[in-house]
């Protein structure tokens, strides 16, 4: 049972690393123009999760604070 479960990780680390690299390769064979549209793709996709991470925060600290007002109450 353990020597399987070895096995299958070892097979994911090996598959994280042989996709790891083929990323690598395809991004250094990118033009300086497609790089800097994945990069801003990136930093556009960053800012919206910035975003929604703050709206979650502003929503539970507004519950938080409803439920402390009624409990007082």
């Amino acid at each position: 049972m353990k020597n399987a479960r070895n096995k299958k990780t070892g097979i994911l680390a090996l598959l994280g690393l042989a996709g790891g690299a083929l990323a690598y390769w395809k991004y250094k064979n990118l033009t300086p123009e497609e790089k800097a549209n994945m990069k801003a793709k990136i930093k556009n996709t960053g800012d919206k999760l910035k975003e929604g991470v703050s709206d979650v925060e502003n929503s539970i600290s507004e519950k938080y604070e409803q439920l402390k007002t009624s409990v007082q109450k």
